[in-house]
């Protein structure tokens, strides 16, 4: 048997493009996905048990990402399709016509007025506390004066 060049360059048996498939089939274990799992045994064992789920999962679908970025992927495809229900309508609030116009347009007044209501509590919020912030500074400003006033009588 001799040896050459393209036979260094080439791929060792098993190995397919940087991920090694063994005997079993799957896919190599990156370390935070054994922390993951270990510990997902450990807290709660179901938990250890979805991570094993999704390693067969990988290698059946061929997906090349690990747990952490499927997990990323999912959050951030749940944050668009809600981004995306909530501004689907022209109320804000995603909801759908359904068909009857007089229910959508007493959907859409109701809506309007409980938003009406929510900026008056928000300017009523920021009202109380400015005035809050008022009286501590009065308070403030009462008991440094009864401090100077203190500590000049003790100067006499």
């Amino acid at each position: 048997m001799s040896y050459s060049s393209e036979s260094a360059s080439r791929p060792e048996p098993g190995w397919n493009g940087g991920t090694y498939h063994g005997g079993c089939g799957f896919a190599r274990w990156r370390p935070l996905e054994l922390l993951a799992m270990i510990l997902g045994f450990i807290v709660f064992w179901p938990i250890g048990l979805a991570v094993i789920g999704f390693k067969v999962w990988q290698r059946r679908s061929g997906y090349q990402g690990d747990v952490f970025a499927f997990a990323e992927e999912r959050a951030r495809s749940a944050r668009d399709a809600c981004r995306g229900w909530k501004s689907s309508s022209g109320g804000g609030w995603g909801f759908r016509p359904t068909g009857n116009t007089a229910f959508d347009d007493w959907r859409a007044g109701e809506l309007s007025r409980l938003e009406e209501e929510r900026r008056k509590l928000e300017a009523a919020e920021r009202e109380f506390a400015e005035h809050i912030d008022q009286l501590r500074r009065a308070r403030d400003r009462e008991e440094f004066d009864r401090f100077m006033r203190d500590r000049g009588n003790r100067g006499q």
